[in-house]
């Protein structure tokens, strides 16, 4: 396994080695992005039939950790410039939504102040989000593919530009709509007057959420 990551990894930094105005010199550069897409998609499938327990979400957790790794060696790949930065931060932020959303979510799944139905309904909203940004890195892929000869520079980089700017708007959503659903738990959990429990599940930085 280390030694398909490392070799999908010199793809990525061939990718992205060379000017940012220069064309995309090599064999595959969509197999990383690849991988991740493929695993956004299993992860929000998975979503939309968790059940609304612990245990239920662990094959959702399961997948993100899997794909966790190549986040990881991802954010290793520096001195990166102009587009060829920006390639790599996309994949990066399809990273944080999914961190967001398996992270928040799990402490959600032990919050006593949401229905089960209202858990339901979460879980398809964030396997929304997921499927919209998974759909854009897919699009990524097929645009830093050498095989894609319709494009000329200036509209690759135009290209990659409005992904980028989707992705930062999806992150955005995502983290805004998980504030909001925590927002809901804080303030029942006020009315009941047991705010102590909320600030224990969510920890020091729960602050932020209301």
């Amino acid at each position: 396994m280390k030694t398909r990551i490392l070799m999908l990894l010199m793809g990525t930094v061939l990718l992205f080695s060379g000017k940012a105005h220069a064309q995309w010199v090599v064999t595959d550069p969509g197999n990383f992005a690849g991988n991740i897409v493929n695993s956004v998609k299993e992860i929000a499938t998975a979503s939309k039939t968790v059940k609304n327990t612990l245990d239920g979400f662990k094959e959702v957790e399961k997948l993100y950790n899997d794909t966790k790794k190549y986040y990881d060696a991802l954010k290793k790949v520096n001195n990166l410039i102009g587009d060829a930065y920006k390639v790599k931060e996309c994949i990066l932020m399809v990273g944080d939504i999914s961190e967001i959303y398996v992270t928040s979510y799990k402490k959600m799944l032990s919050d006593k102040n949401f229905r089960p139905s209202e858990l339901a309904a979460m879980a398809s909203g964030y396997a929304k989000l997921l499927e919209q940004s998974g759909e854009s890195l897919k699009e990524l892929k097929s645009i830093v593919k050498s095989g894609v000869l319709s494009m000329n520079d200036h509209e690759r980089m135009q290209a990659i530009d409005r992904i980028y700017t989707t992705l930062r708007e999806n992150r955005s959503l995502v983290s805004y709509y998980t504030r909001k659903n925590i927002s809901v738990s804080y303030v029942r959990a006020r009315e009941k007057n047991n705010l102590a429990s909320i600030k224990a599940l969510y920890g020091n930085t729960a602050s932020r959420y209301w």
